[in-house]
């Protein structure tokens, strides 16, 4: 992962308009702290981002660049000024975050598709820590599976539900499977 503070941040600023979060510390500037609790930051989307799987890790430093591009004109067309300490996008408020990440995934945005992508891969990062075996993640305290109510699998490692998920049978077990709820 690029170790550039301007990459970083930026990044960490669009995970965090996807997912909120609080702030790691008063001097977080990054995560906007809207919420309380952790958000896609804390849960892992730079991990998911710069994974080969999605495969939009090359593109990364592209992205950023435009996103702080189009957070500079963002600003120039509505009067705001800009923090010169920070990254352009991160200097936004977070309302103002928000807006810009609208108009770059609306339909009929040229750059739509690259925003999109990062954005579901953000929000994978919280609801299902695609980098992590979710046991791994569960053990680990993962925020966005614990805040989502995933539960913790049996000692053995194996999830095994009392009650069926829509109260019912669905089907019957196959005659083959074995105690592991393997099929033979």
């Amino acid at each position: 992962m690029d170790a550039d503070p301007v990459y970083i941040q930026t990044l960490e600023a669009y995970a965090d308009t996807i997912v909120p979060g609080e702030k790691r510390s008063p001097d977080d500037r990054a995560i906007a702290g809207i919420v309380e609790g952790p958000g896609s930051v804390q849960a892992g989307a730079l991990e998911v981002l710069h994974h080969s799987a999605p495969g939009i890790d090359a593109g990364l430093p592209v992205l950023v660049g435009m996103l702080n591009a189009h957070a500079t004109n963002y600003a120039q067309e509505r009067g705001i000024e800009l923090d010169d300490t920070v990254p352009p996008f991160v200097s936004l408020a977070y309302e103002h975050r928000y807006a810009l990440v609208g108009i770059l995934t609306a339909p009929g945005h040229p750059e739509k598709s690259g925003w999109v992508l990062m954005a579901l891969f953000c929000n994978m990062a919280f609801d299902s820590a695609p980098h992590k075996h979710t046991a791994e993640a569960i053990a680990e305290g993962h925020p966005g599976l614990l805040t989502l109510g995933f539960k913790k699998p049996n000692e053995d490692g194996i999830w095994r539900f009392k009650e069926h998920g829509y109260r019912q049978v669905l089907a019957k077990t196959h005659p083959n499977t074995t105690e592991s709820g393997s099929p033979a």
